[in-house]
């Protein structure tokens, strides 16, 4: 194995030429936008969060982390760990617009590219190498591409397989490359912990524990059949395969989202019908854009209303057309709270929006109401995200998100 660290190059002696998959995933990905955006942040370190006593971090800088800060961490948690640290709330469409630009990045060197999230995809870059050279070269490239147009970095993992390659960008992070040989990659695997294998949870890790497999190797070599009385033949089979390296999946530049959508933890329950109605219409309006970013539209939408109790309903609608429009995503999502059976009034710590049943937002039709301008709002929310990509989040937004009577909950959130 062979690899470079932060600003590095790759090593001249690992063999990539069986190692066509690469697995690219941003450092940091939403503190290091906040970072590169704000004069002043270069070395602190950095939370990205909703404020308050429920919050939870959704990304942390590698300085924060030093303090044990980590990303689903509670925020009161991480600021006891950390009490130094910057809190800032996060810019959702500042990360999509940044994706776009590290996906094309990625387009750019193979159509073959398998987005996961955000900040990460699989390549196949298999290829590639006849006009861009070996595996490495290009992840290097690729790295470079990333820190000078967009201004952070990126880990690369290379090898042979997808499994592989992922843990290898995650063994070289921050701002570093990995390579796994094929013929070092059982030797790669089996000192980890088993944890690391796909398809392990806590469950998993105990019943492994109990027959005394801490490592990858001690699963590898252990009995099948002890295995398979304790998990089952097909979880077996597959943490077994993952094993001893053999992993099958090809990168699918088809695969798509099965859902995207945007949640809320309050500071404080809000219960009032018409708050929790505009903080429905500030998460369909988070959805809307995460859904146009994607060119996807949805066929279902759903909502998740947790009580104070902490007992959570969801309820859900299929709609006769798709749709990528806050304003009907919005509706939808309030007619369900309407209908979920909540008492008026009753007190909600947290909300969320989903869409699903995702489909080309370019073969979506569309049915107009008599007299409705085809794409009309559609064209009017587009407008608004140019307008807050150019002069920010606050410059323009829904009457209704502005009134007077916004909550409390929702003025804490935004730094009002």
């Amino acid at each position: 194995m062979s690899g470079s660290g932060p600003g590095g190059a790759a090593g001249t002696g690992p063999d990539d030429s069986a190692c066509p998959i690469l697995h690219i995933d941003m450092d940091a990905f939403y503190a290091s936008v906040e970072i590169r955006d704000r004069q002043g942040l270069a070395g602190q370190p950095v939370i990205v969060a909703h404020g308050g006593a429920r919050g939870v971090v959704l990304s942390a800088s590698y300085v924060a982390r030093r303090f044990g800060v980590r990303s689903a961490m509670p925020l009161a948690r991480a600021l006891r760990l950390c009490p130094g640290a910057l809190v800032i709330p996060p810019r959702h469409e500042a990360y999509a617009a940044v994706s776009r630009e590290v996906m094309a990045i990625f387009r750019s060197v193979t159509p073959l590219v398998e987005p996961l999230s955000l900040d990460e995809a699989f390549l196949d870059v298999s290829g590639a190498a006849r006009l861009l050279g070996g595996p490495a070269r290009i992840g290097e490239r690729i790295r470079a591409q990333v820190r000078g147009q967009l201004g952070i970095t990126c880990s690369v993992g290379v090898a042979p397989t997808m499994f592989v390659a992922k843990l290898a960008s995650a063994w070289c992070k921050p701002d570093g490359l990995l390579v796994v040989p094929a013929g070092e990659v059982l030797g790669f695997l089996h000192p980890l912990p088993v944890s690391a294998l796909w398809g392990v949870g806590p469950r998993t890790g105990q019943a492994l524990r109990r027959l005394g497999l801490r490592t990858i190797g001690d699963l590898a070599r252990a009995p099948a059949a002890a295995i398979e009385r304790e998990l089952g033949r097909a979880v077996a089979g597959h943490l077994l395969a993952l094993a001893w390296g053999r992993d099958d999946r090809r990168v699918n530049p088809k695969s798509r989202e099965k859902s995207i959508g945007a949640e809320e933890t309050f500071p404080a329950d809000i219960g009032d019908p018409e708050a929790i109605r505009r903080e429905l219409l500030r998460l369909a309006g988070r959805t809307a854009r995460s859904l146009r970013a994607s060119g996807c539209a949805a066929r279902t939408i759903s909502v998740k209303l947790r009580r104070a109790d902490f007992r959570t309903i969801t309820r859900s609608r299929t709609l006769a057309e798709p749709t990528d429009v806050a304003r009907r995503i919005h509706a939808v999502a309030c007619e369900l709270y309407g209908a979920s059976g909540l008492g008026d009034g009753e007190p909600l710590r947290l909300l969320g929006v989903r869409a699903s049943g995702l489909v080309p937002a370019a073969s979506a039709g569309a049915q107009l109401a008599l007299g409705e301008r085809g794409d009309a709002w559609r064209e009017a929310e587009a407008a608004v995200e140019r307008i807050t990509r150019r002069f920010g989040a606050g410059a323009v937004a829904p009457g209704t998100l502005i009134a007077p009577r916004a909550p409390r909950a929702a003025r804490l959130r935004d730094g009002r």
